[in-house]
């Protein structure tokens, strides 16, 4: 209940504030220059180049999302009074975490036009269209969690948002990075790279070891914040 009571004060917050319109806004621009500028050229009713997107994009986009969650209340001081109440910090945490959870998911809803669109021009199949979306909610998800422990690391927002977009985009990028390294480490880093999950997911392929993947990545994105702000007291 008390995470609940986070969740909707941060979404409110969102909201309330330009940041949604802003960040939804400029993830639809630059989604929808890039996938419709070329989709006229391969003439293929598919949505694969938009998911394609999305894990770059989203290295930037969320934590720009994330980045005022905890560094703007630690530069304020007012976390010192969210401490007062009758919360703990895994109330905080997975509060704040369910708001941009929801913020993630009311940036997708609009991107259903794409589909659509798409549907009127060939035959599209649906199949992988549901899995881009489901694995775009657990990639939001996984990115929303680092963007989160990179909040807490500092009270300056730009900060926050340059260690997030970094460990974001660390993720994204390691399987194109493999190689370069033996066989052996290469299936390590073949494994913790999230582009490569996602893209199963979104083939519409379920594989438990993909969402095992950013389940752990988000619980250990939101056991570190949690250790943080532990430590602060």
């Amino acid at each position: 209940m008390r995470a609940l009571q986070i969740f909707s004060k941060e979404l409110r917050d969102y909201f309330v504030s330009p940041i949604a319109y802003i960040v939804i806004s400029v993830f639809l621009l630059v989604t929808g220059w890039f996938f419709f500028s070329p989709f006229f050229i391969f003439d293929q009713a598919s949505l694969r180049d938009f998911f394609n997107l999305l894990p770059p994009v989203f290295s930037f986009i969320i934590p720009a999302m994330t980045m005022r969650l905890f560094s703007e209340e630690f530069n304020t001081g007012s976390y010192e009074i969210l401490e007062t109440l009758p919360v703990n910090g895994r109330d905080i945490v997975l509060g704040k975490f369910l708001a941009v959870a929801a913020l993630v998911a009311a940036l997708l809803v609009p991107t259903l036009s794409y589909a659509v669109s798409v549907s009127f021009l060939g035959d599209l199949d649906w199949g992988p269209v549901a899995g881009g979306y489901i694995g775009a909610l657990f990639l939001g998800g996984a990115y929303g969690a680092i963007g989160l422990f990179a909040s807490s690391l500092t009270k300056n927002q730009i900060v926050a948002f340059i260690i997030g977009a970094a460990l974001c985009f660390a993720l994204t990028l390691v399987n194109k990075m493999v190689f370069f390294f033996p066989a052996s480490v290469a299936s390590v880093l073949g494994f913790l790279g999230a582009d490569a999950h996602f893209q199963n997911i979104a083939r519409g392929v379920l594989d438990s070891r993909d969402l095992l993947y950013f389940v752990s990545i988000m619980f250990l994105g939101l056991y570190g914040t949690s250790a943080v702000l532990e430590a602060r007291k």
